[in-house]
């Protein structure tokens, strides 16, 4: 019997080694771009919208399914229970690991420090955001229940105001949304990194938010910067407060703000007590940094510093030397550490399903459209429930007119399934109506019973009339929308945490920093490369390395203390020194700028301007329709060390060309019709605003543009009169005969290049 059975093994596995798998270790081609959409595709649309990114309601999933399940565990009105008792739980929705499961709650419980508006109440060490290397105990030992404002978020979730769908294996129903009575997407910090989109959303004051809600309802044109001023931070800090960049993040839902440490000085003990921090950073990460700064000997004025942090707050203390001026020991610490950072944001939230971002305004009237609708589904829901409430009294009503009558025709009926007829017949009333009598308790068969359910009558009545009108009105609808949002402002308000420090009230007094003075050739590339080479090392060098295709169209010689304005073709300025970039040579390509100072995705370098600290001179911007822009150089000069001006020039036309001067002098401009106007730049009054739109120059025709600016060099025009005007605007001439052939004959000699 072994044996056959071994027999019959053997023959198995022969007849397994021997049989053939169609197309087994073949390789198949397959275009990238299919693989790309079968495999990858699924697996980031799975990212966007089920994990990294919020919804209108401002939960991600998983924090949507954590409160759900905390709701009906009965935490909202009940004691603590264990974590570890709510991840279980809460794995019935979200078949995750329990260990991210509880670190989503510990970032949205109070205790962590995360959220300005927390939704779990928690009890034991659930650690610090602004702590590195202070972790959070494990579920087993702590507890937790939702917090009251949690009332706010599931109030109404059983009245039909937002779809069910099923969970993972069909075993439950889950919210899509939860029906939340104010803008929580916006009252909360949001961080998110899906496939190829982000999302970093920052948080806003309670109050601050319901009151710009309810103004935004009343009035959609209202501007939203003036009752919600600048974001607010659970750690505090100070905003460094510029309208314009405040402006440009709500209207764009892009963009970043710095924020700075808050600190106190405690003079007996001559040390830094610093009590607020960046919501970017740690304590940790702030102490390392300035220990490094300590050792390189950038920082002398420190002898000690140290983590107290303790129950009552982050407490990180910096000990000082005898005779340091604490305020001025900031700014630097401000500048070199990470006691001043950006906060950069994102508003990328999905709406309908759909990844879009929104400044604050749009933002706000998504949401507003969201909770109009589930208000409409609430009322609706109601109004159904009182309808068949009324429904039922009306058949009682006729009941009360001969009560002995009920009671006879249920009694004499003989089979139980002819009682419901009877009294339908009996009474004139319908199937429903008839249920609900025969219902009734025999105890509740008296007329003092049903002349108290009676009464209901009339009420149910106003209820549904004000329940339709409120339907059939938008603006009984948005009066309900508002009256909630002053409610839970009023309930739930708080003070605001982040001060605001405007740029014109910072004081920084500049540093006197040691930069070495000497002459170098600086050349800038069409592409964005920028090159500094000594006048040494460029006579010994060869001929200058470009990218194909590439040119050099600023070659200057100059020295090494200047500063640069680097601008670009988003009308944006970027600062530098020519101290930041190092000396090179020509055989290398050099800096690629766009890199170099850290600009926008897709913004390039159109023009380099090279001055000293005077800022003496002017910006010249000449647009294709015709417009010339004068604007002092002094005008980019500014008294706090940014990096970064917007609205550098006008962005109403596109730029033909720019050009830098320091005193006013005589400029060509040819257009693509080849007319030639020639004029000084005398006769254009110069602007302090830099994005002004400048005054016209050109009468141009029909499709003509302005396309080239030079400055006119004595002797390229036969008669220079024929082209100069005095007065602006011009039409300009055509180029005479003779100014062709001379144009032609000084390309010939290298005048020029066509």
């Amino acid at each position: 019997m072994a044996r056959r059975k071994k027999t019959e093994s053997a023959e198995s596995n022969d007849v397994l080694l021997n049989t053939h798998i169609a197309d087994a270790g073949d390789i198949i081609e397959q275009p990238i771009v299919d693989t790309l959409e079968i495999n990858y595709m699924p697996y980031a649309m799975s990212v966007i919208l089920s994990r990294a990114i919020p919804e209108i309601d401002g939960f991600k999933p998983s924090h949507r399914k954590l409160l759900y399940t905390m709701y009906k565990m009965n935490l909202l009105s009940g004691a603590r229970t264990k974590s570890a008792n709510i991840v279980g739980q809460t794995m019935r929705l979200n078949p995750h690991g329990d260990a991210s499961i509880y670190e989503t709650m510990v970032r949205l419980a109070r205790g962590n420090e995360t959220l300005l508006c927390p939704f779990v109440d928690s009890k034991g060490n659930f650690g610090k955001a602004y702590s590195r290397d202070m972790h959070y105990a494990a579920p087993r030992y702590t507890e937790a229940k939702l917090e009251p404002v949690c009332a706010e978020l599931f109030g109404e979730i059983d009245k039909d105001t937002v779809d069910f769908v099923d969970n993972y294996d069909s075993t439950m129903l889950e919210p899509v949304l939860l029906p939340v009575t104010f803008p929580t997407i916006l009252s909360n910090v949001s961080l998110g990194i899906a496939v190829g989109m982000a999302s970093s959303i920052c948080s806003f004051n309670i109050n601050e938010l319901c009151e710009t809600t309810v103004a935004l309802i009343k009035d959609q044109t209202h501007n939203v910067i003036d009752t919600l001023p600048a974001p607010d931070f659970i750690g505090g800090g100070t905003i460094l407060y510029d309208r314009a960049q405040m402006e440009e993040i709500y209207n764009t839902g892009r963009g970043s703000l710095k924020v700075r440490a808050n600190y106190t000085f405690d003079k007996s003990a001559n040390c830094i007590d610093v009590t607020e921090i960046p919501p970017t950073t740690t304590a940790e990460a702030i102490i390392d940094k300035i220990i490094e700064r300590i050792k390189s000997g950038a920082l002398k004025e420190i002898s000690d510093i140290r983590d107290e942090t303790d129950k009552k707050g982050l407490k990180i203390t910096i000990d000082l030397k005898r005779g340091t001026d604490p305020d001025k020991l900031m700014q630097k610490l401000y500048k070199s550490t990470p006691l001043e950072d950006a906060f950069s944001c994102n508003f990328n939230v999905l709406i309908d399903g759909s990844p879009r971002v929104l400044g604050v305004r749009d933002l706000l009237l998504e949401w507003i459209r969201f909770r109009g609708r589930c208000v409409y589904r609430r009322i609706s829901f109601d109004l159904q429930k009182a309808a068949d409430r009324l429904h039922l009294l009306k058949g009682l009503e006729k009941i009360l007119l001969d009560i002995d009558k009920a009671i006879a025709i249920i009694r004499k009926t003989e089979e139980e399934s002819e009682v419901v007829p009877n009294l339908m017949i009996g009474f004139g009333i319908d199937k429903t109506q008839a249920e609900y009598v025969a219902e009734i308790k025999l105890r509740h068969l008296n007329r003092e019973y049903i002349l108290k359910r009676l009464k209901d009558i009339e009420t149910l009545t106003e209820d549904i009339a004000r329940m339709k009108e409120t339907l059939s009105s938008k603006a009984k609808l948005r009066r309900v929308i508002i009256d909630e949002l002053q409610a839970v402002a009023k309930k739930y308000a708080q003070p605001r945490r982040s001060k605001l420090l405007y740029l014109s009230e910072i004081d920084e007094p500049e540093e006197s920093e040691s930069v070495p003075d000497y002459a170098v050739n600086v050349f800038f590339t069409k592409e964005g490369y920028f090159k500094k080479i000594t006048p040494l090392s460029l006579r010994m060098g060869g001929e200058q390395k470009l990218k194909e295709g590439d040119e050099i169209i600023l070659s200057l010689e100059t020295t090494n203390d200047r500063e640069l304005l680097f601008f670009t073709d988003k009308m944006q300025c970027y600062k530098s020194r020519l101290n930041d970039f190092a000396d090179t040579k020509a055989s290398i390509l050099g800096d690629y700028v766009p890199a170099k100072l850290d600009m926008e995705e897709g913004e390039n370098t159109v023009f380099c301007a090279v001055t000293d600290a005077s800022y003496k001179g002017f910006m010249l911007f000449f647009f294709q329709n015709g417009k010339i822009a004068k604007v002092t150089l002094s005008s980019y000069a500014t008294k706090a060390n940014r990096k970064k001006l917007i609205k550098a020039y006008c962005e109403k036309s596109p730029l033909a060309a720019i050009m830098q001067i320091e005193d006013d002098c005589e400029i060509v401009l040819e257009t693509a019709l080849g007319r030639c106007l020639l004029f000084n730049t005398a006769i254009v009054t110069p602007k302090a605003m830099k994005d002004t739109q400048g005054v016209s120059c050109f009468s141009l025709k029909k499709n003509n543009t302005i396309t080239k600016a030079r400055p006119f060099v004595p002797g390229e025009f036969v008669k220079p009169g024929r082209y100069r005007t005095k007065t602006l605007p011009s039409a300009g001439a055509i180029l005479s005969t003779e100014d062709v052939a001379l144009k032609t004959n000084l390309t010939l000699e290298g005048f020029g290049t066509e």
